[in-house]
């Protein structure tokens, strides 16, 4: 039960920080490519994160992982909903 409970979890903020980016940004639509240098930032603060916690990171890095991979997580959703929309005008025209 507490595995459930913790993806449960990750999904939830997951979903609220696809909420929170879409308050910021709008629903945005972009290149396969732009997406990818959105994602990979985001992947970039993930390792920042993480040297942050073994005691090599700067001050300017970030430092929270979970929240970091969250954000890869909710980038990377926002990937996919674009691309199954794409997959599904595709059917349909």
């Amino acid at each position: 039960m507490e595995k459930q409970k913790l993806v449960a979890t990750v999904q939830y903020d997951v979903l609220v920080e696809r909420g929170r980016q879409n308050n910021k940004w709008g629903w945005q639509r972009h290149a396969h490519g732009d997406w990818l240098m959105i994602l990979t930032e985001e992947v970039g603060e993930v390792a920042e994160a993480m040297q942050q916690a073994k005691g090599w990171g700067k001050d300017t890095d970030a430092d929270n992982l979970y929240e970091e991979l969250i954000h890869v997580a909710a980038v990377a959703s926002a990937i996919a909903e674009q691309v199954l929309e794409e997959k599904r005008k595709r059917n349909i025209l």
